[in-house]
């Protein structure tokens, strides 16, 4: 169901969001507008002065002087119209371009309070259709297509204003009997091209998810030596893609010969019926050359009103979906039982929490209870999918735990600031992910400037210096999407240091040492020891070696504490603990041999 709201095929009612830009930039499509008008006021001139000539070069009665006049005020008409031009064009299309800043920026800002659950069930394919097609057509609508609807309905008006009031009425009627058949097939045809659109953005969006999840997971596509597999399932998602653009241009396509066979039309009853009245007298030749410059003018705005149709439908189709996404409310936030605290000091209390992540039937936490007292380590370990790092996430309040489940300092944990919460909590994910950016960068994400020489001392507790100066750029070296110029294990540590710099009261490693050797993982936890001797660390880890130390150690098992102890006490029990200690004994041994 959410995925459709996002989609736009089921959305709450909502005033538009482009109110709040339309009502900021007001002025700016005033002085636009106006620009327009006076361009408009003087493309009108034109034909006037043309028709004068004409009319005094076949009555002989135009002078060299009053040539020479004529033609002077039409260049000048031309240098005032250009100049004008770029008024209407700056303040119109250039606002349009603000409009979209602006929205990307609320869109960013509004996707950055989102809560996990909803990243975990949108594509970022169509996330970033949101990002990029869908706000270029919203451009389109509140750029072009204002401009285009305004000009048209304006020039339109003078023009047949002119006609009527200068030249003929009798012609003019005439003229625009046929201009009614664009109005009506470009309403009929807007229509389609709203929903067609739709259907092309979600295509769009499908196949962005697909090439960014391909790229992303590039080595097992080849691991698996299933290239020619992944090609023909994306030239399937392509053919999608171009079919539904298709259907678009197709419509698309009908705007401009209409509005084209239309204005030929009327072009071809002037030339008929208006040759006809010049022969009669009815009016001058200067008369018939200048209505048909005026009519000429039309064929702008017929055009321009089928684009105009064609781009509101999109922009609309794109603004709903743009629009349902900005409704999507965060799951986590601070509500009015928020306590006004400043800082915490890390011993955590858990009393019977249960969670079972939303749409799944089995629970992943189950009556999980326990204390880690402040400066304390606390070693969980658990086959996969025992709930683990679905306990990490109860803990980074990245899901809502039970009200009186989670306690920190004595306090509940929905009754802190999550800013302050998550301020006290440093964090090792298992994914070990890093930014595009220097290694001095992402080692200071979490602090509010760079310090180079805690940097550093931050590195060599995580085992990572003496990397970090082997390359040629040191601290400065970007290292790629996602870390890719860095080994697992440097990247692991460098996640480490990450942590490390924020000094937090509580902080977590998720199986953060898990690919490097057993020398430097245990240089890197004496580190960490012996920097967190009064804070609290939680350490969840595969390898028994990781964990043996720990002050407390529990054994997760299908979402329930199964057994819970020390080293010493959980190995004299001779239960699960034990035999994942032997089984991993056992295993090293073979590796020996």
């Amino acid at each position: 169901m959410r995925l459709k709201r996002l989609r736009g095929e089921e959305s709450e009612s909502s005033p538009s969001i482009l109110k709040k830009y339309m009502k900021r930039y007001k002025g700016h499509y005033f002085i636009g507008f106006i620009a327009l008008v006076i361009v408009d006021v003087l493309l009108l001139q034109i034909p006037l002065i043309t028709g004068s000539i004409t009319d005094g070069l076949q009555k002989k009665t135009l002078t060299q002087n009053d040539l020479m006049s004529q033609v002077g005020t039409l260049v000048l008409l031309g240098l005032l119209i250009a100049s004008i031009r770029f008024v209407w064009r700056y303040f119109i299309f250039g606002t349009s371009r603000k409009i979209e800043y602006g929205l990307r920026n609320d869109f960013f800002r509004h996707i950055e309070t989102l809560s996990l659950r909803f990243f975990n069930e949108h594509k970022t394919g169509d996330l970033m259709a949101h990002a990029t097609n869908d706000l270029n057509a919203i451009r389109a609508m509140v750029g072009p297509a204002v401009l285009m609807a305004f000009d048209a309905i304006a020039l339109t008006i003078m023009v047949i204003y002119q006609m009527l009031t200068v030249i003929s009425v009798q012609l003019t009627l005439v003229a625009i009997i046929p201009l009614p058949i664009i109005a009506i097939g470009s309403l009929f045809l807007g229509k389609t091209i709203h929903a067609r659109f739709k259907d092309k953005q979600e295509a769009f969006a499908h196949m962005s998810d697909m090439v960014q999840e391909n790229i992303s997971g590039i080595h097992v596509v080849k691991a698996f030596i299933q290239e020619a597999k992944e090609c023909i399932a994306f030239s399937k998602t392509n053919r999608n893609n171009y079919d539904k653009n298709m259907r678009v241009v197709k419509l698309f396509a009908l705007m401009m010969p209409l509005a084209m066979m239309v204005t030929g039309l009327s072009i071809a009853i002037i030339l008929g019926y208006g040759g006809y009245i010049t022969i009669l007298g009815r009016i001058t030749l200067g008369d018939f050359v200048a209505f048909i410059q005026y009519l000429l003018m039309l064929v702008w705005p017929m055009m321009a009103f089928g684009w105009c149709i064609t781009l509101i439908s999109q922009g609309s189709a794109s603004l709903v979906r743009f629009e349902t996404l900005l409704n999507e409310k965060p799951d986590i936030f601070d509500d009015e039982t928020v306590k006004q605290i400043e800082a915490l000091q890390g011993k955590i209390s858990i009393k019977h929490l249960d969670f079972t992540y939303p749409g799944a039937a089995v629970k992943s936490l189950d009556d999980i209870s326990l204390t880690v007292n402040q400066g304390e380590t606390l070693g969980i370990i658990g086959r996969t999918g025992s709930g683990k790092t679905t306990l990490v996430n109860m803990l980074l309040r990245m899901y809502n735990p039970p009200r009186g489940t989670i306690f920190i300092d004595g306090h509940d944990m929905l009754d802190l600031p999550i800013k302050v919460l998550r301020e006290a909590v440093g964090y090792v994910p298992q994914d070990n992910f890093l930014f595009s950016d220097t290694i001095a960068r992402n080692i200071a994400f979490g602090v509010s400037e760079e310090n180079v020489e805690a940097i550093e001392t931050v590195a060599k507790q995580a085992n990572v210096h003496e990397n970090i100066i082997a390359f040629s750029d040191q601290y400065a070296t970007v290292i790629g999407e996602r870390g890719v110029t860095l080994s697992g294990g440097q990247k692991q540590r460098v996640s480490i240091a990450r942590a490390l710099i924020k000094k937090p009261p509580i902080m977590i490693l998720d199986d953060a040492v898990s690919a490097v050797d057993t020398s430097t993982e245990e240089q890197i936890l004496g580190h960490i020891h012996e920097e967190r001797a009064n804070k609290t660390t939680i350490i969840i880890a595969h390898r028994i070696s990781t964990i043996k130390n720990s002050d407390k150690i529990i054994v997760l098992d299908e979402g329930r504490i199964i057994e819970s102890g020390t080293h010493e006490s959980l190995m004299a029990q001779t239960g699960t603990y034990y035999d994942m200690v032997q089984k991993q004994q056992l295993e090293k041994e073979l590796e020996k041999e």
